[in-house]
């Protein structure tokens, strides 16, 4: 155990973390892996595999993933913005790449293949477009003359153009819904929040009449007719598996679920442990969520309070979106449950989000912003912000 009266960087790391956050996290994580033995073994019985191949490749994608939370995690909140900043412009190069040369699966362009490694760039691109967004939402409050808004506008059309290029439109509602989040946050005008719910409205409906997959998707959401295997098989999990479920490695109507190891891990999960345990786990969301827009509320720095709000705000939305698919609450949309899906570049991109979240929280001496300092200045001379009646 480290010591106060040390003044290292892993003693000063442990002493300023978190640990309510870290707890939570590092409980999904290890979740993920347990249940990843329940849901991954039938669908590589299926694919003529060893029985255990994706709990393999979790567990060696789980490894490096926490080490990067916990590295992430020591960083300050400049080298967070930095860390961003790179991130996102090597996402964005990347999702460019892929519509040219990334593999195709089932009709979109969305991974890249580097080797024996396929990463989807998108993931890596949410958290870091977040924190972008947070700076340059907080740099306009703190100096009216940049144009933050506006950039962080141009930004998002931006990233929603690329992902609707590959197509993924679940992560174009995905990362449009947190960036007007942030932008309420941040103080939206209501000129601007109508013409933004507008052409949001305008843009879904656009969407359902120019792709026949979204029209396709809503139209099966909302009539019940057509390919609803995967959603119908989930439901039946779900109601099998009782309150208590069936004991692990019990389940039946799992095996039937093609992707019970990545979208549908969360049914699984009700048919083995029962709907108690989905309350469990849905009550860990909730926690991490909660306690993250409390804890950004109560920062003076204006960036970690945007940043860790949005960041958070990714991470609820995401676990909602899949677990109401699972629930046949809105339409299926291929979406991971963050820690718990196989998948190593969703797994990767929420430990680095989660990474951010404790860096951003960690109690520092003086996490107040330049502009908060002057402000208070300001007061203790009993003049205005910068002192001087």
């Amino acid at each position: 155990m480290a010591s106060r009266a040390k003044k290292g960087l892993i003693a000063e790391w442990w002493w300023s973390v978190d640990r309510w956050f870290l707890a939570a996290f590092l409980i999904l994580m290890v979740g993920g892996m347990v249940l990843s033995f329940a849901a991954s073994p039938p669908v590589a019985e299926r694919l003529g595999i060893d029985a255990f191949h994706f709990v393999k490749r979790h567990a060696v994608f789980l490894v490096p993933s926490i080490a990067v939370m916990l590295a992430v995690s020591l960083l300050s909140p400049h080298g967070i913005r930095r860390l961003a900043i790179f991130m996102l412009g090597g996402s964005l190069v990347v999702m460019v790449l892929a519509l040219f040369f990334g593999m195709e699966v089932k009709g979109a362009r969305r991974w890249m293949e580097f080797g024996p490694i396929t990463v989807q760039p998108s993931e890596f691109m949410k958290p870091a477009f977040v924190i972008v967004c947070a700076w340059l939402f907080a740099e306009r409050a703190r100096r009216p003359e940049i144009p933050g808004n506006l950039l962080s506008l141009i930004l998002l059309f931006t990233v929603a153009a690329l992902l609707v290029a590959q197509p993924d439109f679940g992560q174009t509602v995905l990362t449009a819904g947190v960036w007007g989040g942030l932008f309420f946050m941040a103080g939206m005008p209501w000129l601007w929040i109508m013409v933004l719910g507008a052409l949001g409205v305008f843009g879904i409906g656009g969407a359902y009449v120019a792709l026949p997959h979204v029209a396709s998707r809503i139209d099966r959401f909302v009539t019940g007719e057509g390919d609803t295997f995967q959603t119908d098989t989930a439901r039946e999990a779900i109601m099998s598996g009782g309150w208590f479920g069936q004991g692990a490695g019990e389940g039946t109507v799992k095996r039937l679920l093609p992707d019970s190891h990545t979208d549908f891990a969360y049914a699984v999960i009700a048919e083995e442990f029962g709907i108690i345990s989905c309350m469990a786990l849905t009550a860990i969301f909730c926690f991490i969520v909660i306690r993250g827009l409390s804890v950004a509320f109560e920062q003076r720095d204006v960036f970690a309070r945007l940043a860790i709000s949005g960041l958070v705000m990714l991470f609820g939305m995401q676990s909602i979106i899949n677990m109401a698919v699972n629930l046949q609450l809105m339409p299926a949309k291929g979406m991971t449950l963050p820690f718990i899906s196989y998948g190593g570049s969703s797994m990767m991109a929420v430990a680095i989000s989660a990474g951010c979240v404790l860096a951003l929280t960690r109690k520092r001496a003086d996490n107040s912003s330049q502009t908060d300092r002057l402000m208070e200045r300001g007061v203790a001379f009993g003049g205005t912000a910068y002192g001087v009646r």
